[in-house]
This record gives structure tokens, sequence and C-alpha cells, in this order.
């Protein structure tokens, strides 16, 4: 079965804070594979997590044989889960509320009508962001939980309907790239519940090391001062297969470093396994058995085409970044 969670440390963001003066927050993330929920008490620039929670609701299955746009039955099970987390967020006496949707919904015909029926149901309204812009967010939730990172480093995010890259200086984007590039439609392609057979698995990794090769520019894949960031749901479950973990634990998998021949591993590893199997791997959240070889797949093409033999995990990314942004960090 799927492990259960140890909580994430508190931010190290300095003072804890005080009855009187504290504000409490919420962000929610409505990604193509996941909807993610943090609710944080902040007074002043610091802040801590209260309750965290996420669910994969696959909000972008079926959109790419639909011509984009979002299904009713993903609709639905989406939706329901915003409510209840809204809801729950509620419960904590918030004071703000920022949804913030990405890839799924940005690239949706429907998205308006996806949008108008999330404010129906909860009263609360949707910021469909840019690829820039949620790559911006991310750096900024990144950077923050990984403050030794005060030079240069780059940034990479896979997610289920777009994979994003920022080259970072001093914790501000430099150049910001989001490649259409998600799990979602890969294991839509790829994935079924057999093994991934050798010669699928063979055509998979061309395709992608094809597609980096042809749309990460020079000025990314040369940049090889500063460390290589990985962050979102691959590379977070991959840091916990990696430490062989019986329950995911957030501040053994922060800061992690992911080695190649670990991820080379890995990859090996869960693709021999038929779609039942990998679903029972210890620290693997509910839903994601399917797209986890096609994310191990991008990390992997990822690594290559920014000539890196490894990379730092960061547990943080967009939800952090939101926090971020509404106290004005």
């Amino acid at each position: 079965m799927p492990c259960a969670s140890v909580p994430p440390p508190d931010p190290p963001l300095g003072s804890s804070t005080s009855a009187g003066s504290a504000t409490r927050l919420a962000a929610l993330d409505l990604g193509t594979n996941t909807v993610r929920l943090l609710v944080a008490e902040a007074a002043g620039s610091a802040w801590r997590a209260l309750h965290e929670a996420q669910r994969v609701t696959r909000l972008g299955e079926g959109q790419t044989a639909a011509a984009g746009r979002l299904q009713e039955p993903a609709i639905r099970r989406t939706l329901e889960t915003i409510a209840e987390f809204v809801a729950s967020a509620q419960r904590f006496g918030i004071s703000r509320l920022r949804m913030v949707a990405t890839s799924a919904v940005r690239e949706a015909p429907n998205r308006a009508e996806f949008t108008a029926r999330v404010e129906s149901a909860t009263g609360q309204a949707v910021e469909v962001v840019s690829g820039e812009e949620e790559a911006g967010l991310t750096l900024l939730g990144v950077s923050a939980g990984l403050r030794e990172l005060d030079g240069a480093f780059l940034l990479f995010d896979i997610g289920g309907g777009s994979t994003e890259l920022v080259l970072a200086r001093h914790g501000r984007a430099f150049r910001a790239l989001s490649l259409r590039l998600g799990v979602v439609p890969l294991a839509e392609r790829f994935i079924d519940t057999r093994p991934v057979e050798p010669d699928r698995l063979a055509l998979l990794r061309a395709e992608l090391d094809a597609r980096l090769a042809a749309e990460i520019p020079a000025e990314l894949s040369e940049a090889t001062t500063g460390p290589l960031v990985g962050t979102a749901g691959t590379v977070t479950t991959l840091a916990a297969l990696d430490l062989a973990l019986a329950r995911y634990d957030a501040q053994r998998v922060h800061g992690h470093v992911l080695r190649r021949p670990a991820v080379e591993a890995l990859l090996a590893r869960t693709a021999a396994l038929t779609l039942g199997e990998r679903a029972a791997l210890p620290c693997l959240e509910p839903g994601r058995a399917d797209v986890l070889v096609p994310g191990i797949v991008i990390c992997l093409a990822a690594l290559a085409r920014l000539r890196r033999e490894s990379l730092i995990v960061s547990d943080w990314g967009l939800r952090e970044g939101i926090v971020h942004q509404m106290l004005g960090v």
C-alpha cells in the first residue's frame, strides 16, 4: 500500500507567529494531475504550515484526444475535491485563499466554463496562470525552501501537462521556459496495465530526448553554473524510492541529491512492474502509478539535455510560492 506521510518541517523563515498578529492564508494548486492545498499561518514574512492535502484527480485526463477540452468526468471529480479542500481551508479561519490553475486549464477551450463552475461551487475565483508565471511561482517556493541556493541554479518542474525550466540567479528568474510536455498525455499514449516493454520504453525515451533537444535552447542547456534542482511529484517520489522510505518524509526528501545512475536503476525497476505492482510501491501516491515511468523518462532526458549527473530535490514548489507571493515576500 502507498505509505503515509510524515508532516513536513515548519518553514525556515524566521520567528514563529504569535496569536495576536497572525493571519491565515490558503494556497490551492489546480494541476493537470493533482490538486494541492496548503494552509499557512503568517506573521509578517514568516509563516508555518497548518494543514496540507493533495489528491490526484487527473483533470487533464483525455484532454489531448478531445482537442484540448476538459472532460466532464475529470471536471466533476476535480470540482468535488476543490470544494472539499476549500471547505477544509475555511475551517482554519483563513482570511484569504488564492486558487491557481495551470496547464490543463490554460490550454482548454472550455476553461471559462470550468472556472465559472469552480466559482459557483465554492464562491472562490480561479486564477489561470501562464507557463512563465507558473515557473516564477515555483521558483519562489523552491528558493524559499532551499535558501542555501543563493547563487545561480537551474530549476525544472515536471507536471501533469507541462514542464517548466527556470534559470535562476540570486532567487530571480533570468530565463523561464514552459514546455507542453507532461506526464498525463504521455501515460495515455505509452502506459497500460502491463510492464513497459523495452521497445516501447526505448520509443518513449527517444521521443523525449528529441523533443528536449529541439525545444530547450542552448542558453539553458549550456548553463553549467550552479546545481540542477527538481520539484513536484516525479522527483519527490524518486527521492522517496531512492531513500527506501517506508513513509514519505518531507524532511528527508527535501534537499536529497538524486544521481543519474540511481534514476536509471529506478526506471528499470518500475518499468518492469505491472501497474498494480507499481501502485503498491512504498510512498507512491494513489493515482500516480501510470505517470511514474513517463515522469522518470522526462527526468532522465532533462539530465542528459542539461548535461547534469545529479539533481537536488525540493519538496517545496508552487503552493509555497503562492503563499510567498501573497505575503509579498
